[in-house]
């Protein structure tokens, strides 16, 4: 078992940044990838970026260049900073290990 708890998130403006954090618990050692999906009112669940066990990192196109997934294993946390946000990123986010184990979600609210 894995617990995640993530956090970070709150309303911010067109153009303006949030960082996110996921820290894990748990088996750890089990953690493969980690990362972010988010959910919009109304929508299906959308994959936002992974990082591997490896530092390997992967982003929707919808946040290529402006999201950055990173990871410091000394803390079993995993961040997502989120630069120029639009509107259209309002939605909860979700941190995941393995796409198994999943956090409860902080809400992102990107409004003027």
């Amino acid at each position: 078992q894995v617990q995640l708890v993530d956090s970070g998130g709150g309303l911010v403006q067109p153009g303006g940044s949030l960082r996110l954090s996921c820290a894990a618990s748990g088996r750890i050692s089990s953690i493969f990838v980690m990362g972010w999906f988010r959910q919009a009112p109304g929508k299906q669940r959308e994959w936002v970026a992974d990082i591997l066990r490896g530092a390997v990192t992967n982003y929707s196109d919808s946040v290529k260049g402006r999201f950055t997934i990173s990871r410091d294993n000394a803390k079993n946390t995993v961040y997502l900073q989120m630069n120029s946000l639009r509107p259209e990123a309002t939605a909860v986010y979700y941190c995941h290990t393995n796409r198994q184990f999943w956090g409860q979600g902080t809400q992102v609210t990107v409004s003027s």
